[in-house]
């Protein structure tokens, strides 16, 4: 075996579940004789979809697993009459199954590693007990990391096991062994990243970052930069766009200073936390504007626009939130655009939580601001402003590092960028794909599907759009997010709860803007309804 470090974590990866597969076949059928051979030697676990996988990696290759799930009837309750007679008192107990380490791997590092990070797992889940099957070739090993048998032997004769169970005790001295094993900590590279952001980065973006920095005046980089905005301006249908080193509140800064070139008022839409940042934004920029309002998570009357722009034909200029993601509510882009263009108005658009998780189409806005490390799937710290027009230096009217002519006058690198930063953009845009967006979508419905039929109430009026990469669930008064968020994140979700304005309202939120699959929420549900229908 090479010195390249282990790392143990919950699988969340596509690659990871098909190398899943894979050992499965390996272990159960060719190793063990449990199942029929197949031609595509792969073996799809019955209670997949169900399981958590704690998996360990040497690099990104997957050299040990085992499957967590918490469903009755477990697969014990099949082969013993009466399972719970044979169980110690206990208040929450898991099934673990498909404990497998490849041949060349197998050593207390890896078997104990895994095991540490299960207690620490199950610590997080509530469990005081874990039960399994273990094969008989490894009953000494099983019982050197505390498990104690039970029952008689199960499984055909060709392929037995041996009924085991761990305690809590044996939980909390796994836990104790925990210094020795620092990769196995449930740290942030652990966990299952259901953020707005940061988000959940693919190891070609991570290698990418981590390479040696180069010159932002290098002709190199220069030839990057420029495909990187290319790339930009395909995914939206863009003509120009302008790269800032800086969060969407800067690139939001940046359209507040190209409005306040007009002098001629304007109209801020807002039905959430993001359309009044809008708000806010054209007040310190001393910007005449008038202000539309409807209710967080609903969206606004057409009516109420239309009405304005013809109440008031000196409206220069229109601003709102695409995706407002306080509440997941997606506003409609092509109302606002042909209410614009009905009224000769300049539509201006905070893209920052709809680039790269619903098609965006910026061909007929003025200006629009996204950011890196949301639905393009990079590093957050640069931001973006789309336009269409030719956009001219302002030297006497704007800060320099605010002036959108500026940067299209020095081919968009007037100042020092993060060429990490940048080239992670680019390869993250390199593997950007359309069908990602039938992805999220086709994730989402079977989500939230799963989450109302646990009871849960999804924040938004039922038939309206509302945007596939943010769930918003609103909490009765008897629970606390703050309190099902915390325990969440000791099971290994990070979830958006937070955030004041989430927990003003005791609201909670998925979101599908980074790398995600479908076996890693299961588990996800049942903890929220678990926990969100009951006083936590």
């Amino acid at each position: 075996m090479s010195t390249q470090p282990l790392t143990f974590k919950t699988a969340s990866e596509a690659w990871e579940f098909e190398q899943i597969h894979k050992l499965n076949y390996e272990t159960f059928v060719e190793e063990i004789p449990q199942h029929q051979p197949n031609p595509d030697q792969t073996l799809v676990d019955k209670f997949h979809i169900e399981n958590t996988y704690l998996i360990c990696l040497h690099g990104d290759h997957l050299v040990g697993m085992v499957a967590v799930r918490d469903k009755r009837p477990f697969s014990l309750d099949s082969k013993l009459d009466n399972l719970d007679a044979f169980l110690p008192p206990h208040r929450s107990v898991c099934e673990l199954r498909l404990l497998a380490v490849e041949k060349d791997h197998r050593s207390p590092r890896v078997f104990q590693g895994i095991m540490v990070m299960l207690a620490q797992y199950g610590e997080g889940r509530g469990y005081d007990l874990a039960i399994m099957s273990g094969t008989v070739t490894q009953l000494k090993l099983y019982k050197q990391l505390g498990f104690v048998p039970f029952g008689p032997l199960v499984g055909a004769l060709r392929a037995q096991f041996q009924p085991m169970y761990l305690t809590l005790k044996a939980y909390n001295e796994l836990k104790e062994k925990s210094k020795a094993f620092p990769h196995s900590s449930a740290s942030a590279s652990t966990r299952i990243n259901l953020l707005p952001g940061p988000v959940a980065i693919s190891d070609p973006v991570r290698k990418t970052y981590s390479e040696v920095p180069v010159s932002h005046r290098s002709q190199a980089f220069m030839e990057i930069f420029a495909h990187t905005k290319h790339l930009l301006c395909q995914v939206v249908g863009s003509q120009s766009v302008e790269i800032f080193t800086g969060s969407g509140t800067l690139a939001n800064d940046v359209i507040a200073g190209q409005l306040s070139l007009f002098r001629k008022p304007g109209l801020v839409l807002t039905n959430g936390e993001f359309g009044n940042r809008l708000i806010d934004h054209a007040t310190r920029w001393r910007l005449s504007f008038r202000i539309i309002r409807a209710d967080w998570g609903y969206p606004f009357n057409p009516d109420d626009i239309e009405r304005m722009l013809e109440e008031n034909p000196d409206i220069r200029w229109l601003w709102a939130v695409h995706c407002e993601t306080s509440s997941g509510i997606l506003n409609d882009l092509a109302l606002l655009q042909e209410l614009s263009t009905k009224r000769g108005v300049d539509l201006c658009l905070d893209c920052t939580s709809s680039i790269g998780t619903v098609p965006v189409n910026l061909k007929g806005a003025y200006l629009a601001s996204s950011v890196s490390g949301k639905g393009l799937g990079a590093f957050p710290g640069l931001s973006m402003v789309f336009y269409n027009h030719e956009a001219s230096p302002a030297p006497q009217e704007l800060p320099r590092y605010l002036d959108l002519g500026l940067y299209a006058s020095y081919e968009g690198v007037p100042f020092t960028i993060s060429s990490n930063l940048v080239y992670a953009l680019h390869t993250a845009l390199t593997r950007f794909e359309s069908r990602r967006f039938d992805e999220i979508a086709a994730l989402s419905s079977w989500l939230r599907s799963r989450l109302i039929e646990s009871g849960l109430r999804l924040v938004g009026p039922e038939g309206h759009n509302t945007s596939p990469a943010v769930i918003t669930i609103a909490l009765s008064e008897a629970v606390s997010s703050e309190n099902i968020g915390d325990q969440l994140l000791k099971a290994g979700y990070l979830l958006s709860y937070r955030s004041e304005y989430l927990h003003e309202r005791n609201w909670i939120q998925i979101c599908l803007m980074g790398e995600c699959v479908r076996e890693t929420l299961t588990p996800l549900v049942d903890l929220l309804a678990r926990y969100g229908n009951s006083p936590a």
